[in-house]
């Protein structure tokens, strides 16, 4: 188990050299109360920016991105008009889509995710093209061979044709390799104080109900490369043991969860077992002793020792992932040209917005 352990933290210590940006966006057809086109961006999780059909403009997230854009005014000029451009390429292809697939109404989602992983040590660099229809994978570019792969029996016919398209892929894979990672380490310059900041959590026993598994969560910590876990007696258990998915939180920082079902724990034995948080690059661990003096819970009252007080609302903030998809809202905006105010500062690739829609639209 200790070997197991260590080749997890290895692995963790490993990922903490490599960057991410993604850009997601999605279209609505046939469900009111919502906006149609949704679009937002993200590096190392961190939310950058938010556009929707119902605004103008697109909507930084962060205030270093504020910076830039302050610093940069031309530059978020052409980040608006880029989104507005994207966002009517995006629905036209929405309805090619329903077109191939004899679709004239009810309710469907178009989706799509693009994003690269970059690697500061090596320069490595994995690019992703991704599109969702209806909730299922669609289609996938492959940037080794520029071609697609239909992840769905019905995207076959949009596959073949856009592998015809030769200029397309090629762009595509120009994209992915040079131009996205290009944003990724500007938006990394400008944010690293904050990206490569180390925040440690708050964590609590919760549970729902007496009968209810025991749950250690943590919020609040940064980055999302964290592990947890339970033990009894100091080492560490998998049986009637639940982990829940990292998730981020709306100021940036992430939350997770570890479930431990004490059906068949006799209550003397509790104080055996412990819930133990490790956040990558940190030391050392936090460990919580399961006591049922602290458990919060959000039933009658609970055994809470005489110089604590119950709390009043017990509902744990459970922030889901920031709506969907952003095809290159902030990274393939279709800047033509972007000028470097200070020479440590990466510059992005230029990308004129006109080539970009005619690119990114094969002839369906």
């Amino acid at each position: 188990m200790k070997k197991m352990m260590m080749m997890l933290l290895l692995c963790h210590a490993a990922f903490a050299v490599k960057h991410s940006l993604r850009g997601y966006q999605m279209i609505f057809s046939g469900v009111p109360n919502i906006p149609d086109y949704v679009a937002v961006a993200n590096v190392e999780g961190v939310p950058l920016s938010y556009y929707d059909g119902s605004m103008t403009t697109p909507e930084p997230r962060q205030d270093w991105i504020r910076k830039l854009m302050k610093e940069e005014p031309q530059l978020w000029e052409r980040i608006t008009q880029s989104a507005v451009d994207y966002q009517q390429f995006f629905k036209a292809q929405t309805i090619s889509f329903r077109q191939h697939l004899n679709q004239t109404g009810g309710v469907h989602i178009h989706q799509q995710i693009v994003g690269c992983d970059w690697d500061d040590e090596t320069e490595k660099v994995d690019g992703l093209v991704r599109y969702g229809y209806n909730g299922e994978d669609f289609l996938t570019f492959d940037a080794e061979t520029e071609t697609w792969i239909a992840d769905n029996p019905q995207a076959e016919i949009i596959k073949q044709e856009w592998d015809g398209n030769k200029a397309n892929n090629e762009f595509w894979k120009n994209f992915l390799i040079n131009e996205f990672p290009a944003w990724l380490k500007m938006f990394w310059t400008y944010g690293k104080s904050l990206l490569q900041r180390t925040d440690l959590p708050s964590v609590s026993l919760l549970q729902k109900s007496t009968s209810s598994p025991v749950s250690c969560h943590a919020t609040g910590f940064y980055p999302d490369r964290a592990m947890m876990f339970w033990r009894k007696d100091g080492e560490e258990i998998h049986e009637d043991v639940e982990l829940g998915e990292i998730l981020p939180n709306h100021d940036g920082s992430f939350q997770m969860s570890v479930d431990l079902n004490l059906s068949s724990v006799p209550p003397e034995d509790w104080r055996r077992y412990d819930c133990v948080f490790h956040l990558s690059g940190v030391k050392d661990h936090i460990v919580t002793t399961l006591d049922k003096a602290v458990i919060r819970t959000n039933w009658g009252k609970t055994a809470f020792t005489n110089d604590q007080e119950e709390p009043s609302n017990m509902t744990v903030p459970i922030t889901a992932a920031v709506v969907v998809l952003a095809a290159v809202l902030i990274a393939a905006v279709g800047f033509t040209v972007y000028k470097k105010k200070k020479a440590s500062r990466p510059a992005p690739p230029p990308v004129n917005s006109s080539e970009l829609s005619e690119r990114l639209n094969p002839e369906t």
